[in-house]
């Protein structure tokens, strides 16, 4: 039994990677040492699997921001206005994913859209009419060589053709049927290089594949990698699908000229049955993926070994694989010696799922394998019972009944009581919540975790910020105020560590976009509030302004999908206990006087199935009425606003309107206003703010931008509706870029102001 890996983390355990990148953005490093960063992670990642044992090792998984880029990039998918910048390839590269204002010009950012159903956000490349598809680059080489010349052999990595001409942008006319020839000889063009080279595999992503598809995707999917495998010479081709499975196309890819077919058995519903129903031919590789490569949870090996004894006793020509690439868990629970034992033992990072491959592959060649220590072991930890159960959480979600997910009176009735109580001016401006977290703020909170400073240091030095905040916010007009979130180090880590049934890591960071990194907590148990967490700081800054501040909290749903949850529960049950959480933090901001009250969901349509038939049953009738939940008990002047962030939207407005939030903040500025179109179409009812420009993003909005900007949104938005706003929180920004930038959107706002007039 051999095994595989479809991609490792790449960020560097100690998140290396962002610090050298962060330096090189700086102008504290040069492009030398910043290439030199990352072969040293390269070399390391590549070392520690074949050290582990692993068969099937990937290269060019490897990527400074993000691996959908970096093929945009190698098949010459440069817009023309990041090429007139005329910059070096990597600043090039880097302003399509930052955006770049200095000497050489003024470009935004390329859009960036959440990862299929992952928390990792990819960035989306745009074809243009007359662009050259070609051949641009030799990365995918240069890291194959890289490894070979270090020992180890690898399989080159790059993302399918299929994938790439699905999530690319198109700017002008063209459509995927147009650019099928050139992108063909691009691919054809890797296999030739690879097969020169001396490679043995080639692994093509093609998660696109697990997607709805009909029978003109089947005939495009047919045509595109007949032309592509028709001149793949002596290098095998490994077709890696991930995230679910392919029952639409089963037939059309295992009908293809592939050598090998990497298949998800974990979130891949129907994979087991389709191989049941239509077999697996006897001249490929089923690559299975039975480790789960976006949970942190053990692997059960009574359960894999099972599938795999099935898929031999078919005749089934098999490799033990990842369910997908590893990036999204962190690197290794080495290190975690603030987390117990009788916790961590449940528990594989990428590290410690390398070695449940190895394993897992010692005992698929065993005939007596259950009576093995490695199996017996695994056997005892899924044979405990673990401390998980709280009572009084199940007493509670019974007493739920359907009058809870309801809010009244209606939200037109609302809307009037809002604007009578709040006497806010058309087109009223704030933020999203979040301030820059500066040096100061980050000493501040490690000199207390550290015991270096006292409890009452701590907060008097954060009151001191928000009292700033507030008085800077109220001196450049904001009509609406936030506390700036000085308190907390993550939107979701800071709520969970206030409530029950939560566990932390120390270094279990994992990669959500370029050098952003996140660490999840783990959801082990029944969750409940334990205490205020938001109430005196909300209080405090409400005390130094008579604008209205907003008290900020992260909805369930986004808690629950950037935690590792459990996987004992169903889904539905663990977002209504985090409901009924949020529930009482947002009665008691209200009872202490907060009129305004955002509750963040960026990650509703995170876990929503990739498959339309499924989103309702599976996700959005309990997801949707869990937000209604949260907020149903407040009065009708409490104005409940909500924020989502970086993802497709478009095709579930009318869910999104369900929620009966009374505002609704989107990011927008990215994907230039794509979303106005769609709020339109569905006679969007809630009153939002599409954000006006991008925060993930150095470059300063002019003026005359947001004023753009703006007067796009009023033909699509009723004026009396429509609200001015950044597209997400600042916490990632400088002071002095969120200074100027805001400074521009309240001139902005005024100026449209006197239009409306």
């Amino acid at each position: 039994m051999l095994t595989s890996v479809v991609g490792y983390p790449r960020i560097g355990a100690c998140r290396e990677l962002k610090y050298a990148s962060e330096k090189y953005f700086k102008g504290e490093i040069g492009p030398g040492e910043l290439s030199a960063a990352a072969g040293e992670l390269r070399a390391a990642h590549i070392r520690s699997q074949k050290e582990a044992g692993v068969d099937f090792i990937t290269s060019n998984d490897f990527s400074f921001y993000d691996g959908l880029l970096d093929t945009a990039v190698l098949c010459g998918i440069v817009p023309k206005r990041y090429r007139d910048l005329g910059l070096s390839q990597m600043d090039t590269y880097f302003a399509m994913a930052r955006g770049y204002q200095g000497e050489n010009g003024d470009v935004k950012a390329l859009a960036m859209k959440k990862w299929f159903n992952t928390n990792y956000h990819y960035i989306v490349p745009e074809l243009e009419d007359d662009m050259e598809i070609r051949l641009s680059g030799s990365k995918i080489f240069d890291e194959y060589a890289q490894a070979r010349a270090d020992g180890t052999e690898t399989k080159p990595v790059v993302t399918g053709a299929y994938t790439l001409l699905s999530l690319c942008r198109y700017t002008g006319k063209k459509t995927r049927e147009d650019y099928l020839v050139a992108v063909t000889a691009v691919y054809r063009e890797i296999l030739r290089g690879l097969e020169k080279r001396g490679a043995g595999w080639v692994q093509f992503d093609e998660p696109a594949f697990v997607r709805d598809l009909d029978g003109n995707d089947r005939d495009f999917i047919k045509r595109l990698y007949q032309g592509i495998l028709a001149e793949k010479g002596s290098v095998k081709v490994l077709l890696q699908t991930y995230f679910g499975d392919v029952r639409d196309v089963y037939e059309t890819l295992t009908g293809l000229d592939f050598d090998g077919i990497g298949l998800d058995f974990v979130e891949g519903r129907q994979t087991a049955g389709l191989i049941d129903r239509y077999g697996f031919p006897k001249d490929k590789i089923l690559f299975a993926g039975l480790v789960n490569g976006k949970n942190i949870w053990r692997n059960h090996y009574a359960a894999t070994l099972a599938v795999l004894r099935a898929l031999r006793d078919k005749g089934v020509n098999t490799v033990l694989s990842t369910s997908c690439s590893l990036l999204h868990v962190p690197y290794t629970l080495e290190g975690e010696d603030r987390l117990p034992d009788a916790y961590k033992k449940h528990f594989a990072f990428a590290a410690e799922k390398l070695g449940e491959l190895r394993e897992l592959a010692q005992l698929a060649e065993e005939e007596d394998s259950e009576t093995a220590p490695a199996f017996l072991d695994n056997e005892k930890l899924f044979s405990e019972g673990r401390d998980c159960a709280d009572p009084e959480v199940k007493k509670r979600l019974a007493r739920i009944s359907d009058a809870d997910y309801t809010r009244s009176p209606e939200r037109k009735e609302r809307e009037q009581i809002q604007k009578k109580a709040l006497e806010l001016p058309i087109f009223p401006t704030t933020t999203i919540g979040s301030f820059p977290q500066t040096q100061d703020v980050k000493k501040n909170r490690a000199a207390f975790r550290k015991g270096e400073i006292s409890e009452e240091q701590y907060r008097e030095f954060n009151r001191e910020k928000i009292k700033r905040a507030v008085q800077w916010q109220e001196s450049i007009g904001l009509d609406v105020l936030v506390h700036g979130e000085y308190e907390r180090n993550d939107m979701v880590e800071y709520f969970g560590e206030s409530l029950s049934g939560f566990l932390f890591t120390q270094k279990a960071w994992v990669q959500s976009y370029g050098t952003r990194c996140v660490k999840p907590p783990v959801i082990w148990g029944d969750v409940s509030r334990k205490k205020p967490i938001t109430v005196e700081w909300a209080v405090y800054a409400q005390s130094q302004t008579d604008r209205p501040v907003k008290g900020m909290l992260t909805g369930p749903v986004t808690i629950l999908n950037w935690s590792f949850p459990r996987e004992d529960i169903s889904i539905r049950e663990s977002i209504t206990q985090i409901s009924l959480a949020i529930r009482d933090e947002v009665l008691d901001l209200e009872a202490n006087g907060i009129r305004i009250i955002q509750i963040d969901e960026a990650a509703l349509r995170e876990k929503l199935p990739l498959r339309k038939s499924d989103w309702y049953k599976d996700y959005l009738d309990f997801a949707i009425p869990a937000f209604r939940l949260v907020h149903s008990g407040v009065k009708p002047e409490t104005q409940i606003h909500t924020h989502m962030c970086y993802s497709e939207f478009t095709d579930i407005i009318p869910a999104i309107d369900d929620m009966d939030a009374d505002v609704i903040t989107f990011e927008a500025s990215r994907s230039d206003l794509q979303i106005l179109d769609a709020l339109n179409a569905c006679h969007f009812e809630t009153e939002t703010g599409p954000g006006v420009y991008d925060i993930h993003s150095p470059r300063i909005p002019s003026v005359d931008e947001i004023v753009t900007a703006l007067r796009r949104m009023r033909k699509k938005v009723p004026d009396d509706k429509l609200w001015v706003n950044p597209d997400c929180g600042l916490k990632t920004r400088g002071e002095r870029e969120t200074e100027a930038s805001l400074i521009n959107l309240v001139k902005a706002a005024q100026i449209i102001r006197k239009e409306a007039r």
